[in-house]
């Protein structure tokens, strides 16, 4: 809705709705609740069931499609409204068999019945249309069905997958699959919005949950953040007996806006998995056995004061979790700089965007995205670079494809062509580990077009001289024989960000996670210096999809080797001595190891205790052999989990952990919003939280960590990190959604950074003048295919609470996409079992041949640790960080 506010009157009531806005949005503002069976107002309206009949200056008319204007005389409530309404109604449930209107029934139709004083014996049809039960979470029932369109509408405009169409003639039409099978066999993505829409209860899902929907919020049901991807949505948990019986989108969630994805939606079966942890395993004898908490945690002090004693503090490590609370990291980090003395903690931003943030960090000054994710979705040009967040980030997904079908313009640039990729007006496809040239040669473009903004360049920003001498060397044709990208699509794709009025760009780990991944990152930002497009009213900079749903947040709380919270560094005095004063105890100076260095110490020797928290480094870290030498390696080997991961089969001390269901705290979106997490359903058996399990840790060493619960340690966080000293449960709990940096109770967080200055040294943005390297790996005779890793859509990082859900049914083992051409050249039929061997190890996998890819290059997702996929990848690792090369790795296939 846009332009200025419209006045008008509803049954004598003066109302003033948005400029744009529909009848029936007026009546809503006037309090008057009209039957609307083929309205939602996250749709277009329809207009066909005619059930939300007013008078609008003497004028009978549909309210969802009538126009609100200024001076209107609305009228709602006369008897004659009434029963045109009560007639409507009446007719579409007459075509109905009665159980829809069952006295139990929650759907909008019977409510709307109630309302009317419309009874069941209008309903009147026996049924026999039948069903589709073949999906595990969406069934339909076609006798239900009013074909009002509000799925099939849903589908194509919020989640933009197209899978459902209405088939049929009069009475007889339906929804279906537009495939024209099963629906377990279209192409539904199970993001549920059908179900959620659905007035009729036609489309549900099954179990006890059946019939709820976000425009019914259940009473007993809890607000709190997903716990998958880095999105951050918003969501309402219905509980009964202890149970979650439905997961349903908040209307208001601030990124979501009444939408999800399979996930977040449904993927809440591992809760109540019979291969939980419930209680503590020490191993003995070889053996991980059931013991109490007193002994396991006394294992585990005894064991971190051994290697005290015997190494130093720094023989002690963690690996804190993107998984946890900012809460539970900001209290790990403490445990390890307050009770044992060294700055031996990292998390799992070291494998996926630590190039982000140390690129970002040069370039701008601050670790993480320069604007909202509403900014972005204002764009009228999308950059979307290393990602595909149709699948890895499906609700973003969504929201960005809204865009492009509005009319933005699309520039993708990825190796294979899915998602986004099938919609852009230019897709990029570079060689993987090329990024670098091939953003210096969209640079080049700009710079010789005359696209850039030279005030924003003379003022605001620093190195374009030496930027551009180096971009000689970057002409299209250099950099198409570089990238594989041909010079037209290269000019092409540099006109339309650079001509943009407000150019956006968006990235994944298709940028970081290489050889030179923080040079990736930064040549990126190059490119909206070059247009002035940040910090300004000229575009929406450059923004990270994150992966986990806490890793933004876990390196903002300081689970990181060289930083304390807020990013400030151990080295810097000034730094140290604000956590002194709060904690009591001297802070090391010297940054302490990294994830691939912890793990390197411990096969040294030197290593002699590593607390792993939530992290399956056994399945989601490169080189996966060598991992698991480690942790045999190490005396001590302590792991908070869900299951027993393939980590956890390596360990001494098995700690039973809580989901993201089951604890209280706040999560950071990829988009720097603080949000609030609650306990929806109590933990099984002896499971606690991490927060609770740190305690207990350092209790059991003779150390009180103070903030005895999960506010109190935000509240403490924000004594050490000024961005940070705004944010509190009770403000997030009053106004939901607040972004940092906040340094101020009273005033709002940062929507969009460097509106004044960068918060570099000199307050400029920093071009980067690197030229462009080689990756680690390259193809050869005897491994004459790329391999590159990334997410599919149905599973969730290593696939432990995914596989242990319906979504295993959707999406049951790893596939390796390749070409047709490669199929013939090495013999490989589609759906057999191929070893997949590199360098470094080798998986087995099930061929899927497809042109998604391009010939010589493979993909496969790392959700099954069974097939062992990163046990090919290598140590090869970005420079800057010792993020890995998991985009490039050379391997070649063998037919089983």
């Amino acid at each position: 809705m846009t332009g200025s506010a419209i006045e008008l009157q509803v049954d004598g009531t003066a109302v003033a709705v948005p400029g744009g806005a529909s009848l029936l949005v007026a009546v809503r503002a006037a309090g008057i609740e009209l039957p609307a069976l083929c309205s939602d107002d996250r749709l277009s309206p329809a207009g066909s069931c005619r059930t939300c009949l007013v008078r609008a200056d003497g004028q009978i008319a549909a309210a969802c499609v009538t126009p609100a204007t200024s001076g209107v005389r609305v009228d709602t409530a006369t008897d004659d409204l009434w029963q045109l309404r009560r007639e409507a109604v009446t007719v579409i449930v007459s075509a109905l068999p009665p159980r829809a209107l069952a006295d139990d029934s929650p759907s909008e139709l019977a409510q709307v019945c109630r309302t009317l004083g419309i009874g069941s014996e209008v309903a009147q049809v026996a049924g026999g249309r039948g069903g589709d039960v073949s999906h595990p979470y969406v069934h339909l029932d076609r006798d239900l069905c009013i074909a009002c369109g509000r799925c099939v509408r849903m589908c194509a405009e919020v989640q933009g997958t197209f899978a459902l169409t209405l088939v049929g003639r009069g009475s007889g039409t339906v929804v279906a699959p537009g495939t024209g099978g099963p629906w377990a066999e279209s192409d539904c993505v199970a993001c549920g919005g059908c179900v959620d829409t659905c007035p009729t209860g036609a489309i549900t899902q099954p179990g006890p949950g059946s019939g709820l929907t976000s425009a019914h919020r259940p009473a007993a049901a809890t607000r709190t953040t997903c716990g998958y991807c880095g999105v951050g949505c918003t969501l309402d948990v219905a509980t009964r007996d202890g149970e979650v019986t439905a997961v349903l989108p908040a209307r208001d969630g601030p990124v979501n806006q009444g939408h999800a994805c399979v996930k977040g939606r449904f993927a809440h079966g591992y809760l109540t998995s019979p291969e939980r942890l419930t209680r503590p395993l020490l191993r003995r004898d070889g053996r991980l056995e059931p013991v109490g908490w007193d002994e396991a945690l006394d294992r585990v002090a005894r064991g971190m004061g051994e290697a005290t004693a015997v190494g130093g503090a720094d023989a002690v490590a963690a690996i804190s979790s993107a998984r946890a609370t900012n809460e539970e990291n900001y209290l790990v980090q403490k445990f390890m700089r307050v009770v044992i003395g060294t700055n031996n903690v990292d998390n799992c931003s070291r494998l996926c965007h630590s190039p982000s943030a140390a690129g970002l960090t040069a370039s701008f000054g601050l670790p993480c995205g320069t604007d909202s994710f509403d900014d972005v979705e204002r764009s009228d040009c999308l950059l979307v670079v290393g990602a595909n967040p149709v699948e890895a980030h499906p609700v973003v997904g969504a929201r960005l494809l809204r865009r492009v079908l509005h009319g933005a313009k699309l520039v993708v640039a990825d190796p294979r062509a899915v998602g986004l990729a099938q919609h852009a007006d230019v897709h990029l496809r570079p060689r993987p580990g090329t990024n670098a040239a091939l953003f210096h040669g969209l640079a080049h473009i700009l710079l010789t077009h005359g696209l850039t903004d030279e005030k924003f360049l003379r003022e605001r920003a620093t190195g374009l001289p030496e930027l551009t001498e180096l971009l000689d060397d970057y002409p299209p044709d250099r950099v198409a024989d570089i990238t594989g990208v041909p010079a037209a699509d290269l000019v092409a794709a540099a006109r339309l960000y650079g001509r943009a009025e407000q150019p956006a760009i968006v990235y994944g780990l298709g940028v970081t996670e290489h050889l030179h991944g923080t040079d990736g990152v930064r040549t990126l930002a190059n490119l909206a210096i070059l247009r002035g497009a940040v910090g300004t009213d000229r575009g929406y900079g450059v923004n990270p999809l994150r992966g986990q749903n806490n890793v933004q947040g876990a390196s903002d709380m300081g689970a990181l080797p060289d930083c304390l919270p807020g990013y400030g560094k151990v080295t810097d005095p000034a730094v140290r001595a604000r956590a002194e004063a709060v904690w009591g105890v001297p802070v090391p100076e010297r940054p302490g190891l990294r994830i691939p260095e912890m793990f390197a110490a411990a096969r040294a020797g030197r290593l002699r205790a590593l607390w792993v928290i939530g992290e399956d480094v056994c399945a989601t870290d490169p080189d996966t052999n060598r991992v698991a030498e480690a942790l045999d390696a190490c005396p001590l080997v302590v792991c908070n989990e869900l299951f027993l991961s393939e980590t956890a089969r390596h360990a001494d001390v098995v700690l039973p952990a809580t989901s993201w269901l089951e604890k209280d705290g706040t999560f950071v979106n990829f988009d720097r919003r603080f949000q609030r997490v609650r306990s929806a359903v109590p933990p099984p058996g002896e499971a606690r939280s991490d927060f609770d399990a740190v305690h207990a840790v350092a209790a059991a060493m003779g150390v009180s960590l103070g903030c005895p619960t999960p506010a109190d340690a935000l509240a403490e966080c924000g004594r050490i990190a000024p961005v940070f000293a705004g944010l509190s449960h009770d403000r997030l709990d009053r106004e939901g959604a607040v972004p940092w940096p906040c340094p101020d109770p009273r005033r709002p967080g940062a929507v969009r950074l460097y509106e004044n200055r960068f918060a570099t040294p000199d307050g400029r943005a920093h071009l980067a003048v690197v030229p462009y390297l080689p990756p680690g790996e390259h193809p050869d005779d005897a491994y004459p295919l790329v391999l590159v890793t990334g997410r599919r859509w149905a599973h969730y990082n290593s696939g432990s609470m995914t596989r242990r859900s319906g979504n295993l049914a959707l999406d049951p083992v790893d596939f390796l996409d390749l070409h047709p051409e490669d199929a013939i050249r090495y013999d490989v039929r589609d759906g057999a079992q191929v070893d997949v061997e590199s360098r470094h190890g080798t998986a087995r996998l099930i061929a899927r041949i497809s042109e998604q890819t391009v010939p010589g290059q493979v993909f496969c997702s790392f959700h099954f640790p069974a097939s062992g996929v990163n046990r090919l990848t290598s140590d090869h690792a970005d420079t800057v960080t010792s993020c890995p090369e998991y985009k490039v790795t050379a391997v070649r296939l063998t037919p089983r």
